[in-house]
């Protein structure tokens, strides 16, 4: 490796396409503070058990960074006090997705003292064990930042093959969104630092961080951060062509390594793990500053709001709190989107609270969202075949999804779909295909669920036949037993004189 940390991707990804980005209008300011709210609805996150138990009780006050609800497995992400206040105990908010449904919330009314519990660094964790490290990050309840929202210490820590390379994800590629770049300019020392920390938890002896090649003010940052942090010269830092979706996981990976991920496998099979800058950064606050996840930078922008930017909000937060820290809507606004234009969600309401997910808040106009066509039959032109970076047929996912035929869709392996958009934005038709591929994707869970219940109903009918076959069993032969004893004179005999003196000692 050469003693420049800057190298250029080598090799592509299938489909994509090239979109005009406008992350400059967000970029303008700095990263602020957003402040805290009336109150805090914190979300327990998509991975947590359904009833998981409370450290504190309703009522009592509670410092930033306080463990409301533990980690029992590296699947389960603690959630952790976004400021000091008065702990309400279960709430529930509106949930993104799927449209109308809720999701449970912690609710913190704040004091205003923002008051925190003690640091809890990890000493010595250039020495410490992967294990040690990766317990602390899981309590210190950190989970991917990107959107996905993955428990990070289960991302870490697994049964896999010698883990080689660590990935870490900047190539921010949605038109709209900027909020790693901006932490990428404003804390590139946290983010190489992370790197560091994460390399060392899942045993990778290099690291490449990928960012946009438009991105050069970030490129010579993080190098001039690296050349300071990194003696060993095991960060490189790796320009992509900006093409959407490159941000992808399994895009990043092909086009940094040239090694394309199996559909049915993951990137640890491979000897890679990819993770967000974001959830670097926290991992470093996390270990070396000892401080729990609780905030995060969420871009706020779009032609219908007025004053775009970056804040830096507590997790809880709602997004009309920072709709109005960015000078509020446009009169003409028409649609609150959650994340970007092309994979985004759009919005009911602004009651949404910021969860660890929440990268931006996008308001578009009519000029944006009004369709120019109505939604016209299938042509079947191929278009989205040619854009589609998972080498999909998306057609034939969507005929077979309208037709309600979901083992069929599963079969040309919907759940490999990424929902980025591309079909939907070249379809001659209009028609919304990523619609429809969530729509069947929740079909087949229900699915599946439906069928892990009824197998388990099926296990529990034929545990309780066969403990009712054993028990007839057990009683038949204790009724036998009984039959031969009384049949024996002697025994009869010794069992009539039996019962004698029970009856005489009972009268007694």
């Amino acid at each position: 490796m050469s003693d420049s940390g800057i190298g250029q991707r080598l090799w592509n990804f299938p489909g994509g396409l090239r979109l005009r980005h406008h992350k400059k209008i967000a970029c303008e300011r700095p990263v602020a503070e957003a402040g805290l709210p009336e109150r805090l609805h914190i979300p327990i996150g998509r991975y947590s058990d359904a009833h998981p138990v409370l450290l504190v009780e309703p009522g009592e006050r509670v410092l930033r960074g306080q463990a409301l609800i533990d980690s029992g497995d590296d699947f389960q992400v603690a959630v952790h006090a976004s400021t000091s206040g008065q702990f309400e105990g279960w709430t529930e908010q509106n949930a993104a997705w799927p449209p109308g449904t809720r999701q449970r919330c912690l609710a913190i009314v704040p004091d205003g003292l923002d008051e925190s519990i003690p640091a809890r660094p990890l000493p010595d964790w250039e020495q410490a064990e992967p294990g040690a490290l990766v317990d602390h990050l899981r309590a210190m309840g950190l989970s991917g930042l990107g959107g996905a929202q993955f428990p990070t210490a289960a991302k870490l820590r697994g049964d896999w093959p010698g883990i080689h390379t660590l990935i870490l994800n900047g190539a921010e590629c949605e038109p709209w969104i900027a909020c790693d770049e901006m932490l990428m300019r404003s804390r590139p020392e946290a983010v190489i630092e992370g790197a560091q920390v994460l390399a060392r938890a899942v045993g990778a002896r290099r690291v490449l961080i990928g960012i946009e090649d438009q991105m050069g003010t970030v490129a010579e940052r993080l190098e001039r951060a690296r050349a300071r942090l990194d003696p060993e010269n095991a960060i490189r830092i790796m320009k992509v062509t900006t093409i959407y979706p490159e941000g992808g996981e399994r895009q990043l990976i092909q086009v940094l390594t040239g090694q394309e991920v199996p559909h049915d496998g993951l990137p640890q099979d491979l000897g890679l793990v990819c993770h967000n800058v974001a959830t670097a950064a926290a991992a470093r606050d996390a270990v070396i500053d000892g401080r729990p996840l609780t905030e995060r930078i969420v871009t706020v922008t779009g032609p219908g709001i007025k004053t775009p930017g970056n804040w830096l909000a507590r997790l809880g937060t709602p997004a009309s709190w920072l709709v109005e820290l960015a000078g509020g809507y446009r009169e003409d606004v028409t649609r609150l989107v959650l994340g970007g234009p092309m994979s985004g969600i759009a919005l009911a309401d602004d009651s949404l609270p910021v969860d660890r997910g929440t990268n931006c808040l996008l308001a578009l106009t009519d000029k944006e969202v009004a369709r120019t066509q109505p939604t016209l039959p299938c042509i079947n032109c191929g278009e989205c075949v040619r854009v589609c970076p998972a080498s999909l047929l998306p057609q034939l996912l969507f005929r077979a999804i309208e037709a309600g035929q979901n083992d069929q869709a599963r079969s040309l392996n919907l759940f490999d779909c990424i929902e980025c958009g591309c079909c939907a934005q070249v379809c001659p038709s209009h028609i919304p295909l990523v619609d429809f591929y969530r729509h069947g994707k929740d079909s087949l869970r229900l699915q599946d669920l439906d069928e892990r219940r009824a197998a388990l109903a099926r296990r529990r009918f034929e545990a309780r036949e066969q403990r009712l076959a054993r028990q007839q069993a057990e009683r038949e032969a204790r009724r036998e037993k009984r039959r031969k004893q009384l049949e024996a004179p002697d025994q009869a005999q010794s069992e009539i004189q039996a019962a004698i003196e029970r009856a005489r000692r009972k009268r007694q």
